[in-house]
């Protein structure tokens, strides 16, 4: 068909327009869509107004453990009863009766010395006592008869007495010929051979008790009004990781150190099976007091100023300014005696932008290594 020029001329220009609202109509349409998916903040968070509705912190729940109060220190194994076997007079080794790192019994012959010579002398003692006895029995007689005077028989009594304290004095230098254990324990080694002569006061082998052990340690002067006899103890050593050893405070020293302010204390452990030697080092654990069911706050929650220690509270979206008692302290850890209750949860980061009552934004803990949230873990 032919149609006029006009015609298709108008035809052209209106399947234009009619593509031109579609394409128009379409992205009103997507524009809506992602401003309704943006909420009424139009993509700005906080709200419409573009700010967030507190500050950003980080917080965390107050724990509820149980708390003890103690003191660490370091100190050093002793015999309950230690010595050095030596002579107490010069002679020559006869015979040694025991054996090194042997167990002997209280009383147990060790070492004899060569008891010759003492043995002649005690002889001579004797000697000398019966004579003097015999002088003073004929003096007693010629008293009798009335041939000497009372001050005769006096020195014959005299001179008796005498006799005899020398014998004593033989007797106990033939004593000290054999030398025994003053106590049960263990004999360590020995530094002399048989035939050696030694001379008083010379070394032998040293005796230490161990069935129970001692040790010695300091504590500062301000723990003193909290360690009494009776106190229990434990103590940890390189030689045994993992193991502890439990003992009791028996002795405290009466003064304190004025160099290093602080206080000797002795302890006894039980060692039966001879585990712990002396002059072992170790760390002594004391302690004073244990609270069940203590609030335990994390160090960086504390706030302090002056002379007082806050927390900030976190309740209802705002931080709460609250003044609490700090007791013990423990690495990464304060316990909190009051103004805390279970529960409550206190700001850890970002105390310095806050004000009493000001509202906060509680930031979510990060994620663990791994990218698992924590009740995924927990499950």
């Amino acid at each position: 068909m032919n149609f006029p020029k006009w015609v298709v001329v108008f035809v052209a220009l209106a399947s234009i327009g009619l593509s031109g609202c579609g394409d128009k109509g379409k992205d009103a349409k997507q524009a809506d869509a992602a401003k309704a998916a943006a909420g009424p903040g139009g993509g700005k968070p906080g709200g419409g107004d573009g700010k967030p509705k507190g500050l950003p912190v980080k917080a965390m729940p107050v724990r509820v453990l149980d708390v003890s109060s103690d003191v660490s220190a370091v100190g050093t194994l002793l015999a309950d009863e230690s010595v050095m076997i030596r002579p107490e007079i010069d002679g020559r080794v006869d015979a040694i009766h025991f054996l090194e790192g042997q167990t002997v019994s209280k009383g147990q012959k060790l070492v004899s010395l060569d008891p010759a010579e003492l043995k002649a002398q005690m002889s001579r003692m004797e000697v000398l006592v019966r004579t003097e006895q015999q002088r003073l029995d004929r003096a007693k007689d010629l008293l009798g008869q009335q041939f000497i005077a009372q001050e005769a028989v006096d020195l014959a009594r005299n001179n008796l007495d005498s006799a005899v304290a020398q014998r004593r004095e033989a007797e106990a230098r033939l004593t000290k010929t054999t030398i025994v254990a003053p106590f049960a324990g263990t004999i360590g080694l020995r530094l002399i051979s048989p035939g050696a002569y030694v001379k008083k006061g010379e070394d032998i082998a040293r005796l230490e008790s161990i069935s129970n052990i001692k040790v010695d340690f300091r504590i500062p002067e301000a723990f003193t009004s909290k360690v009494r006899a009776g106190q229990d103890l434990h103590i940890r050593l390189d030689a045994f990781p993992g193991d502890e050893f439990a003992g009791r405070i028996y002795a405290i020293e009466p003064m304190v150190d004025e160099r290093s302010r602080t206080v000797l204390i002795r302890g006894r452990i039980n060692n039966t099976a001879s585990r712990l030697k002396p002059g072992m080092f170790v760390r002594v654990l004391l302690t004073f007091d244990k609270r069940v069911n203590a609030i335990v706050v994390p160090e960086p929650a504390i706030w302090p100023q002056g002379k007082d220690s806050f927390v900030y509270k976190v309740v209802d979206g705002k931080a709460i300014l609250t003044k609490i008692a700090v007791g013990t302290r423990r690495p990464g850890e304060v316990e909190v005696t009051s103004g805390l209750s279970a529960g409550d949860l206190v700001v850890t980061e970002g105390q310095i932008k806050l004000k009493d009552g000001a509202p906060v934004m509680v930031l979510p803990a990060p994620a663990p290594p791994g990218g698992q949230p924590p009740a995924a873990k927990q499950s």
